[in-house]
């Protein structure tokens, strides 16, 4: 297809993309409008003119020549105009973020902007923008390995923006975004790509690693939290995305106001952070996973704060309640910006914002007069969170020793994306039948399709703990490296079996990240990416052994095998 002709659009990117193919439609399955997905594919040709522009130019995407790996950079906002316009770029073509054709043309026109300013302060042409549809109707093999680079950096980029805002940056990571953008508008061998791909994984890990860094740093190491799923009489706000600033500032700007705190989805680990723990109206959580919300949301007298994804097209009955901030935009809804951002360093907060009027909101709509008694998918009335690297490494021993005593016989990562597929019942027959001497990690909102269930405890752990975020596989991979080195082997040898789910951008990175770190026998689902060619996919199958889900029954037969 002619994207540059056709007004119909083509994406390919998220799990759910039409008959596992593409969605070429008017709309994607997600909503999204073809008008703003060709705005989304100029936004990245306009983003990889930009980078190529900037590669040519003397200067940093970083601030402060002196800041140091993993700090917060020095200068005015910690990232130049430059580096927030390619992560903001990036972050607004994920899945379900951006369904505003306004607000993406207003990111193309400041990339524009920005890079005729460029251009004119280094006394050159700017670069021509690149045109997708040389990827999109390219090489299949080609296609899939960019396509694996861009959806990767577009996951990273969320990341990456998070930690900014907390005030912390990195050079290596901000410069690797540029040159891999450089990298999709070169033509590129499976030679030159493949490598790169993976690097992208290793720079993934970096970026983790830093995000995990800022939280911690700003809001403290998580604790073990049970959350319930009661919705208390009175006013309230419900929370949802990643964004746990734009949560910190609600919170303050609430209290003392009679009105109260749920997170959902994504924003459920909250809990588990000190900072945030302490604000007596930070309740509960409300719902489940983000594909419910059309139902969990109808007539919700509330209003729903959209930090980052995943944002649905409203129905009628809620729309009215509906604000987002950051690059979240939908049209018709009314937006929170920023005000301004003091200079970004350790201790010092991002752009605020002035949540005025999701708090009038709020007291207008009032609530529910009773408490509202609610439950997971399983029936279950509450939820844990906050098992992070940091407590289960504060127990290695002990866990090391129930390995070793035969008290403890396997862990399963059971984890990712949920999403509105019926074959994601999957994941929760496959906990339901883990045996009872086993420990089940979770992260990410593929959890809330088991995360009510009580498995017990074993050797005196809980038998399921929430390891946090999507970004909160860094707890993951920390975990398994600190076992592997306990028990004197690597990773792969470990009593230890990656389930995953997967939907969008983020769960991509997430993956080359593993793939990076040699992880091998990754089940995934529930279904593969429409975007990896039978090429590549027999390469990860080769190299990595990473195949598709099958049964729980014979799932876990197969990875119950494994021995320590």
């Amino acid at each position: 297809m002619e994207q540059t002709k056709n007004p119909q659009m083509f994406c390919f990117q998220c799990e759910q993309t039409m008959a596992c193919q593409g969605c070429t439609g008017l709309a994607g399955v997600c909503g999204k409008p073809a008008e703003v997905a060709g705005l989304q594919d100029q936004l990245t040709g306009a983003l990889i003119a930009l980078c190529r522009t900037a590669d040519g130019c003397p200067g940093d995407l970083v601030h402060g020549a002196g800041a140091e790996q993993g700090s917060a950079a020095g200068g005015e906002d910690g990232i130049c105009t430059t580096g927030r316009l390619i992560l903001e770029g990036l972050f607004t073509t994920i899945t379900n973020v951006n369904f505003n054709a306004a607000t993406v043309q207003d990111l193309v026109d400041a990339v524009h902007g920005q890079k005729e300013r460029l251009a004119a302060a280094c006394g050159r042409e700017g670069e021509p923008d690149y045109d997708m549809g040389r990827i999109w109707q390219g090489n299949e093999d080609i296609r899939s390995l960019k396509s694996l680079l861009l959806f990767g950096l577009r996951g990273m980029a969320a990341y990456a923006h998070h930690a900014w805002v907390l005030g912390f940056a990195d050079h290596g990571i901000m410069h690797f975004f540029r040159d891999a953008l450089c990298a999709l508008g070169d033509e590129g061998t499976a030679d030159t790509l493949l490598p790169l791909v993976l690097q992208a994984g290793a720079v993934n890990l970096r970026c983790m690693e830093l995000l995990d860094k800022a939280n911690t740093e700003t809001y403290g190491d998580p604790v073990p939290a049970t959350v319930p799923l009661t919705i208390e009489k009175g006013p309230f706000i419900v929370v949802t995305g990643h964004d746990l600033h734009d949560l910190k500032m609600l919170l303050e700007q609430t209290a003392g106001k009679g009105i109260n705190i749920y997170t959902h989805g994504e924003m459920l680990p909250a809990h588990a952070y000190p900072e945030l723990h302490k604000y007596p109206h930070l309740k509960g959580n409300f719902g489940t996973a983000w594909q419910n919300q059309r139902k969990e949301f109808a007539g919700i007298p509330a209003p729903v704060l959209f930090t980052t994804n995943c944002l649905m097209p409203p129905l009628p009955s809620y729309r009215d309640r509906v604000f987002t901030t950051g690059v979240v935009s939908f049209p018709g809804a009314v937006h929170i910006g920023e005000e301004g951002a003091e200079a970004l360093g350790r201790g010092k907060t991002g752009p605020h914002k002035d949540f005025t009027p999701v708090i009038e909101k709020a007291l207008e709509l009032g609530g529910y007069p009773e408490d509202q008694a609610r439950t997971g998918i399983n029936g279950g009335t509450q939820v844990t969170t906050g098992f992070g690297h940091h407590f289960v490494l504060d127990h290695a021993g002990d866990i090391v020793a129930a390995v070793k005593a035969g008290k403890i016989r396997h862990f399963f990562l059971v984890g990712g994306c949920d999403g509105a597929k019926p074959g994601r019942s999957y994941y929760t027959d496959f906990v339901k039948q883990t045996p009872a001497d086993s420990i089940v990690l979770t992260l990410a909102c593929g959890k809330y399709r088991f995360n009510d269930l009580d498995l017990g405890t074993v050797a005196g752990f809980p038998r399921l703990m929430d390891i946090g975020q999507c970004n909160d596989a860094y707890s993951a991979i920390r975990i398994a490296t600190a076992l592997a080195e306990a028990f004197g082997c690597g990773v792969n040898d470990l009593p230890l079996s990656f389930v995953l789910s997967w939907y969008e951008q983020k769960a991509v990175c997430i993956l080359l990240t593993l793939l990076h770190l040699g992880i091998r026998n990754i089940l995934l689902g529930p279904s593969l990416p429409a975007f990896v060619s039978p090429n590549v996919l027999q390469i990860l199958a080769d190299q990595y052994r990473i195949a598709p889900i099958s049964t729980p029954e014979a799932d876990l037969r197969k990875l119950l095998g494994k021995k320590v």
